[in-house]
């Protein structure tokens, strides 16, 4: 068992500005599959910040409640560093404002404050039971970034490298794995019954793993097409199980993505009924890389 701890809210600066968009050496599948990232996480976790500070006021745990605004906090400080990955992608001569429209319409329209952005929908009534289905959605999308993160921890493929980039993906992996269980008890704490919660997580989670791996691989092939490199610009135009082939050959030769068979691997352990977030990683460890980093307590 992960001993109970504080989260911070940490202070982090990265310098991007010189780093290559190809920043996995001799790898530019990887590199851009992973920059695809970057497009992803601001509107996301800035999204994640406004459900559950709606949230709050329905926890009735003081312990968890601390455990959510420290959530919070550090989602919102990795929002704001890959606002500097978006700039590097547009410095180099990326468009990348088609990818962008189509994250914020998922965030913001589909899964903002009116449920599916449907305004005859906006009741009171269904108010609550949609800021609960959405912080259910924020659990599901949180299991794969704390399983992300553990195989961040645990790989030698990003070891060579742009020291920046890499640094920057590293920290906030890092406190993906930290704080991997604050957003399952929040879910597994508004639902009314034991019952209910698990069979809603599975229903959750048959709608996000597809969004998820439809998006990640959106990203890289938006990228991929405008890429100079040959067969990137080629995958840039292939159907998303040929992208998803890749993705599971190049990360078992070389470790610099996770593979495709690792995702559907972590989505039947969460199916489990006794499943908690805490068995996808090592909280110790997390902190272990991160004590590394020049960083600083955000006041």
């Amino acid at each position: 068992m992960n001993a109970p701890h504080t989260l911070k809210a940490r202070q982090v600066t990265f310098d991007l500005q010189d780093s290559p968009v190809h920043w996995l050496p001799d790898d530019p599948f990887s590199s851009q599959m992973i920059n695809g990232v970057h497009l992803l996480l601001p509107a996301g976790e800035l999204w994640f910040c406004r459900v559950f500070n709606k949230a709050l006021p329905l926890v009735t745990d003081d312990r968890l409640r601390e455990e959510v605004q420290g959530f919070i906090r550090q989602e919102a400080s990795h929002a704001r560093a890959h606002d500097a990955g978006q700039a590097v992608l547009a410095d180099n001569g990326y468009d990348v404002d088609l990818i962008l429209k189509r994250v914020h319409w998922l965030f913001n329209r589909l899964l903002g404050d009116t449920p599916l952005g449907v305004t005859r929908l906006k009741r009171p009534s269904l108010e609550k039971r949609w800021l609960i289905l959405r912080v259910g959605l924020v659990a599901a999308i949180e299991h794969f970034t704390g399983l992300l993160g553990d195989w961040s921890l645990n790989t030698d493929g990003w070891d060579n490298g742009d020291p920046d980039v890499t640094a920057l993906f590293r920290w906030h992996l890092a406190e993906e794995v930290e704080h991997r269980s604050v957003a399952y008890d929040l879910y597994a704490h508004l639902c009314e019954s034991q019952l209910g919660f698990y069979v809603s997580r599975q229903a959750l989670m048959a709608i996000v793993f597809p969004l998820f791996v439809h998006f990640l691989v959106d990203g890289y092939r938006g990228l991929a097409r405008q890429d100079a490199e040959d067969r990137n610009a080629r995958l840039g135009r292939a159907s998303l199980l040929r992208v998803l082939w890749e993705v599971e050959k190049v990360g078992r030769q070389s470790r610099r993505v996770p593979t495709f068979s690792t995702l559907v691997q972590g989505t039947l352990r969460w199916m489990r009924p006794g499943f908690h977030p805490e068995s996808e990683g090592d909280t110790q460890q997390a902190l272990a890389v991160l004590a590394h980093y020049p960083l600083k307590q955000a006041a």
